[in-house]
C-alpha cells in the first residue's frame, strides 16, 4: 500500500486527534499539516505525466458485494488540488491565534476541515469523496458559529442550511448516477465509472436529470449564482482560518465533482444545458461583481470577490474544450491560493485594528509598509495581473471559451459570456483597488499611529501563498503538463 496520499489527509486528521486528547494544539497542528504538505508536494512532483492515469493508488476492499472500497490515487487534477490543500492548511494553522478560549477544540476544528478536503480529493470511490466533504462541513459550522465575528450566528446557520441543501440535493445525484449502471456492474469506483462513460451507459432523458442535480448540488457548495448569499456573510464572519481553508480549498470540491464527474460522465447532458451555466456564471460575474463594489468592509469585498471569481472557473468548465478547462484547473489553484493570502492578511488588519470598515480606515501604509506591499501583491494576483498565476489561468479560461463555436452563429453565447467576463475584470479592479486606497492611502487617522507593522515571522505563511501564485504565474506549465493527460481523456 502507498502511504503517500494517505498521509495527505492523514496527517491533519491525526493531529486533530492528539490535539483533542491534550498534545500541544499549534504545534501538533503545524506538524500535522508539515507531514501533508511533504506528502502532496513528493506526490505533485513525483506524478508522471507522460505515463498518466492514475497513480500511487491504494485500495481497501470494504463492501465486495456493492464494490465499495476505501480507494485513495491521484493524477494531475487532484495532486494539484491536494498541494493546494496542504499549503494553505499549514498557512491556517500558523496564522491561528496562540492564545483562544478552548484552543484545543479550535485548533482540531481546523485540523479537521484540512483532513475532510485532502481526502475528498484523494477519494476514488463515490462514498468517501462525499463522506470527506461532509466531515469537513461540521466543524466550518461550529467554528463560524462559537468563534466568528459579528452576527457569526445568522451567518453560521445560513451556510448551515444553504450547504446542508446542497449536500442533500448532491446526494441524490450521486444516487442516481450510481443507479444508472446496470445491477451487474453497479459500483462507487469512479475509475470505473469514468470507464463506463465512454460505452453510452450515462445517456438518455435520465442522464439530464442527474446532470442538474449534480450541478446544482455541487454548485451550491461552490456559490453558483443565484446559490451564492450564504458565502460572503460566512466568510466575514468566520474565524481567519476557516475563511482561507473554506473559501480557498473547500470550496474547490464542488468544481472538483463537476470536471471529475458531471462532465466527462455526461458529456452530451452537459451540452444540453450549457445555456443554462452560461447564464448562471455571467449572474455570478457581473451581479456579484456590481454587488461587491458596493460593500463597504473588506471582509465582505472579500467574500463576494471570491463568489464572483467562482464564475470564471464555471466559464472555463463550460468551454468543454482542452484548453478552457485546463484553464479553469489552473485557476482552482490561483484563487485558491490567492484568497487565502487575502484573508490571512484582512485578519491581521481586523486584530491590530478591531476594524475593516473602509470609513474608519486610511493611511496604513505609513504604519504598515510590509503588509501594505503584501496586500498589494495579493491584490495583484486576484485581480489577474500578468506575473501572477491568475493571469495565466484567466487567459486560458477566455481563449478556451471564445474559440467554442456554433456552426452557422457568427458570435455565440460562449462569445457573449466571455466579453461579459472581460467586463468582470474591470469590476474586479475597481473593488480591489478602491479597497487598497481606501485602507493603506489617503489621510491616516490619529489613532492609527501606533499601530504595528507585521513581522517576517508572523507573515511567512502569506509570503509562501504569493511565492506559489508568482511561480505558477511565471511556470504555468509546471501544473498544466501534470493536469493534461486527464483532462484529454474527455476534452479536445
Amino acid at each position: 500500500m502507498n502511504v503517500l496520499v494517505h498521509l495527505t489527509y492523514l496527517g491533519p486528521l491525526v493531529a486533530a486527534i492528539l490535539i483533542l486528547f491534550g498534545f500541544a494544539p499549534r504545534r501538533t497542528a503545524i506538524t500535522g499539516a508539515v507531514v501533508a504538505l511533504i506528502s502532496s508536494l513528493i506526490l505533485f512532483l513525483g506524478y508522471d505525466h507522460t505515463a498518466g492515469g492514475y497513480q500511487f493508488a491504494s485500495a481497501l476492499p470494504l463492501v465486495p458485494a456493492w464494490d465499495l472500497k476505501f480507494y485513495v490515487g491521484v493524477d494531475g487534477l487532484n495532486a494539484t488540488l491536494l498541494f493546494l490543500t496542504s499549503l494553505v492548511a499549514l498557512a491556517a494553522a500558523w496564522l491561528s491565534p496562540r492564545t483562544e478560549e478552548n484552543l484545543h477544540r479550535y485548533m482540531a476544528c481546523v485540523m479537521a476541515i484540512a483532513a475532510g478536503a485532502a481526502g475528498a480529493f484523494a477519494s476514488l470511490d463515490l462514498f468517501f469523496f462525499y463522506a470527506f466533504h461532509e466531515l469537513a462541513l461540521i466543524p466550518t459550522f461550529l467554528m463560524i458559529g462559537i468563534w466568528g465575528t459579528g452576527n457569526r450566528q445568522a451567518a453560521a446557520w445560513k451556510i448551515t442550511i444553504y450547504l446542508s441543501v446542497g449536500s442533500i440535493i448532491l446526494l441524490v445525484g450521486l444516487i442516481g448516477l450510481y443507479l444508472m449502471v446496470p445491477d451487474k456492474d453497479r459500483t462507487f469506483d469512479i475509475v470505473k465509472l469514468q470507464a463506463m462513460a465512454a460505452h453510452g451507459v450515462f445517456t438518455g432523458s435520465s442522464a439530464n436529470w442527474v446532470f442538474l442535480l449534480l450541478l446544482f448540488g455541487f454548485g451550491t457548495l461552490v456559490s453558483l449564482f443565484p446559490f451564492h448569499t450564504w458565502a460572503p456573510q460566512a466568510y466575514a464572519a468566520a474565524p481567519v482560518p476557516v475563511a482561507m481553508l473554506h473559501a480557498g480549498v473547500l470550496k474547490k470540491f464542488g468544481l472538483y465533482g463537476l470536471l471529475r464527474l458531471a462532465l466527462p460522465l455526461m458529456p452530451q447532458a452537459a451540452h444540453d444545458f450549457t445555456w443554462l451555466l452560461l447564464t448562471l456564471l455571467v449572474g455570478n460575474i457581473i451581479f456579484v461583481g456590481l454587488a461587491t463594489i458596493s460593500q463597504k468592509q473588506l471582509d465582505l469585498t472579500l467574500g463576494y470577490s471570491s463568489v464572483m471569481h467562482m464564475g470564471y472557473i464555471f466559464l472555463g468548465l463550460a468551454s468543454t474544450n482542452l484548453i478552457g478547462v485546463n484553464g479553469a484547473a489552473l485557476l482552482m489553484l490561483a484563487h485558491g491560493l490567492s484568497i487565502a493570502a487575502l484573508f490571512a492578511i484582512s485578519g491581521e488588519l481586523r486584530k491590530q485594528t478591531g476594524t475593516l470598515d473602509y470609513r474608519d480606515l486610511g493611511g496604513l501604509a505609513k504604519s504598515m509598509p510590509l503588509l501594505s506591499f503584501l496586500f498589494g501583491l495579493a491584490l495583484y494576483a486576484s485581480i489577474g495581473l500578468p506575473g501572477f498565476a491568475n493571469f495565466a489561468s484567466e487567459l486560458l479560461v477566455f481563449f478556451g471559451a471564445f474559440k467554442t463555436a456554433t456552426p452557422g452563429a457568427a458570435f455565440n453565447g460562449y462569445q457573449i459570456a466571455t466579453v461579459c467576463a472581460l467586463w468582470g475584470l474591470v469590476i474586479s479592479a475597481v473593488y480591489m483597488l478602491r479597497a487598497y486606497r481606501s485602507i493603506f492611502f489617503g489621510d491616516r487617522p490619529s489613532r492609527w499611529v501606533n499601530v504595528k507593522d507585521v513581522t517576517l515571522g508572523l507573515g511567512w505563511p502569506v509570503v509562501l501563498l504569493l511565492a506559489g501564485l508568482i511561480f505558477f504565474g511565471f511556470a504555468p506549465q509546471a501544473v498544466l503538463q501534470k493536469i493534461e493527460p486527464g483532462m484529454a481523456l474527455f476534452w479536445k
